[in-house]
């Protein structure tokens, strides 16, 4: 019995976890495959011509692929065996052929364009007309109207391409994974007692002491707390080398062999390069926008990071060290000044951050926007850290919430939503299961950084759009919108974080239970902007290596390409881009961010503008803005073009002012 196969007839549908083997995967993909091409050839051969016959019985073609699917994509980034990385290595070659063979497919395609051509007589709902309109883009891009050698190379082109994105997340997965720094009890006691509990619980782990690893949870900590300079340095740069440290796993290679490709693969369809190919359908659309929108907040910031690098260097003398400051003192030092300027010391900040008390807030804020109610359920879920939610509105049942919250060596870094089943009408009324993961440091319990929290709200704000996503058709619901788009609910979201009431009723000592106290609450707040120039220009200089690697002729070595974008930015001596391309996983592990990095700056353009809706309506959870926030945004999915959807809920397009006012950028008047 194969489990994966089997009616998933327990609470919520939820898939059997404890029934499922790796073992059962290969066979299920295969059978998800062979039922996928059967009913696409039936689609393609049959009689059937019209909307019902042809696009939704595309929607439901894959019914079983997608099922499968959506564990097992979970469990390869979120915990990872060498069987599940094995058969990842094997699928990505096979899925990406399977994809070429309906891209390739005459007959479907010449249904498709029938029913384009003959749109406006077929008497179809404005979510049909869209859900139409996207499916003939998709496979106008997909090479559709290729012919004969063309199409031939693009499919080795894109079954290539799938196979090196497997390669550099795995890559990168194996060297987060094996490197370790021992730390004496010295070096430890030097340390918050926060951060020694992440570290000994690291150690603990693997067998040893404790330790320092290239998780983001303990190694920032560590750089912002640990007084041994060469210490830092040397896990500074083991975290920056990620992908770069030679043999089997260095991802340079990899790097450049995927963005020659990514040329040729434009060029094939018509484009003059990868950045205008895939920013054709963004909210963008042309790389020169990207670069316009970068560079406009590139100089305020570069002018703050120069001016706040001075002031750190200043303190790293008067220790008694040499200059220059090294990307390596940078959040040493910050954190002193920090500490000094607004007197926020993290160590007695994370108490009242517990990940408990945060995850309330979460839910709480959802429940006073959007009437929402979280009953936490029982697994096993997909690993023994995983807890699960059922989110409800008015007694209805709207979706199934999992959280992943620590960090172990079987997760790939960073932090993530996805869903391992979307919201749809066709075909019944099918609710979501979505996931958040994230990398917390481990404890007991486990106290978060502001900018943790920050993280756990941006994720879930990606799951509401998710949970809340009211559409009838897959292919556009939850977060199927525009790239430059997506990230809108969830920086939105992270700004009721940042709301005074919320803080004051949620963020409460882990041992005591007493309030945040109130001049710690106003120091917090009031240090919101604090070292914006570092966070931006280490953000908008990998968003400008990314941009620049996609347009114009591929380059043959984007290490090379990488250091001349940087000069030319005149990017500070002390700050790195935020992800060196060997470990730029959001731009390599697949091209899901591939000239797509701007997009959190873009979204941010939007957030900042969209927060100000409650604010000018004196009520940060003003019932009517979160009414359209939720119709025009949240429930849409992509069922209109983005610029529609915002422009509905805001009635306006927004300028940079508030983006660069909300990072305390904005220059004075």
């Amino acid at each position: 019995m194969n489990a994966l196969l089997e009616p998933w007839d327990g609470a919520f549908g939820l898939p059997p976890f404890a029934a499922i083997k790796d073992e059962d995967f290969a066979p299920a993909f295969d059978q998800g495959l062979a039922e996928a091409r059967a009913a696409i050839a039936a689609i393609a051969d049959g009689p059937g011509t019209s909307f019902t016959e042809v696009i939704e019985a595309l929607e439901l073609a894959e019914a079983t692929l997608d099922r499968v699917g959506g564990v097992f994509w979970n469990l390869a980034g979120a915990d990872s065996t060498e069987a599940r990385e094995a058969l990842q290595r094997e699928l990505a070659p096979k899925l990406s052929a399977f994809s070429s063979e309906i891209a390739n497919n005459k007959a479907l395609w010449a249904k498709i364009e029938a029913l384009w051509q003959t749109r406006e007589g077929l008497g179809l709902t404005a979510e049909q007309m869209r859900v139409l309109t996207l499916y003939r883009q998709m496979f106008v891009r997909a090479g559709a109207e290729l012919e004969g050698k063309k199409a031939e190379r693009l499919t080795a082109v894109k079954s290539r391409l799938a196979v090196l994105g497997t390669q550099f997340s795995q890559n990168l997965l194996a060297d987060e994974r094996v490197w370790v720094m021992e730390l004496s009890e010295a070096d430890l006691g030097a340390l918050p007692g926060f951060v020694q509990d992440a570290a000994r619980a690291a150690g603990a782990e693997r067998g040893l002491g404790a330790v320092v690893t290239l998780n983001r949870s303990l190694i920032v900590p560590f750089l912002q707390f640990s007084p041994n300079r060469a210490l830092r340095q040397k896990a500074y740069e083991a975290w920056v080398a990620r992908g770069e440290n030679g043999g089997e796993t260095d991802n340079r290679g990899v790097a450049a062999e995927t963005l020659a490709l990514r040329a040729e693969r434009a060029a094939l369809l018509g484009y003059p390069d990868f950045a205008h190919f895939k920013l054709e359908p963004e909210m963008a659309k042309t790389p020169g926008a990207v670069r316009d929108l970068l560079m406009r907040v590139w100089e305020p910031a570069k002018r703050k990071a120069v001016a706040d690098a001075g002031v750190l260097e200043a303190m790293l003398v008067a220790d008694g060290q040499p200059a220059p400051l090294e990307p390596w003192d940078w959040r040493y030092y910050s954190e002193k000044r920090r500490l000094a300027e607004h007197d926020l010391d993290e160590a007695a900040l994370k108490p009242y951050l517990g990940l408990e008390a945060m995850l309330g807030a979460q839910f709480d804020c959802a429940n006073r926007l959007f009437g929402l109610e979280f009953r936490e359920i029982p697994g096993p879920f997909y690993h023994p850290d995983v807890r699960g939610w059922d989110v409800t509105r008015a007694g209805e049942h709207l979706a199934v919430f999992l959280g992943d919250y620590f960090a172990r060596g079987s997760k790939r870094s960073g932090a993530w939503c996805s869903a391992m089943r979307g919201q749809r009408k066709l075909g019944g009324d099918q609710r979501p299961i979505v996931v958040n993961v994230c990398n917390f440091a481990k404890g007991d319990p486990c106290l978060l950084s502001y900018d943790d929290a920050r993280t756990l709200f941006h994720e879930f704000g990606h799951a509401l759009h998710q949970m809340l996503s009211d559409v009838t058709y897959g292919f556009i619901s939850g977060t199927n919108v525009a790239r430059d788009f997506v990230e809108l609910p969830s920086q939105l979201y992270e700004h009721w974080l940042e709301v005074p009431a919320v803080l004051e009723q949620h963020a409460r000592h882990h041992e005591t239970g007493e309030p945040m106290p109130r001049d710690m609450l106003a120091r917090l707040l009031a240090a919101g902007t604090y070292d914006q120039g570092f966070a931006t220009v280490e953000f908008v200089s990998a968003a400008m290596v990314d941009l620049e690697f996609h347009t114009g002729a591929a380059p043959a070595d984007p290490m090379q390409k990488q250091a001349e974008v940087l000069e030319a930015l005149g990017m500070p001596h002390a700050i790195r881009m935020r992800h060196a391309s060997p470990h730029f996983a959001h731009v390599f592990s697949g091209d899901g961010y591939s000239s797509g990095y701007y997009s959190y700056m873009w979204s941010e353009v939007m957030d900042a503008d969209a927060f100000a809706a409650f604010e000018e309506a004196g009520d940060p959870f003003d019932p009517e803005v979160a009414a359209r926030l939720e119709k025009f945004i949240l429930s849409a999915g992509g069922s209109e073009e983005a610029e529609a959807l915002y422009l509905k809920f805001r009635g306006r397009m927004p300028g940079v002012e508030p983006l660069l006012q909300g990072r305390g950028l904005l220059e004075p008047a």
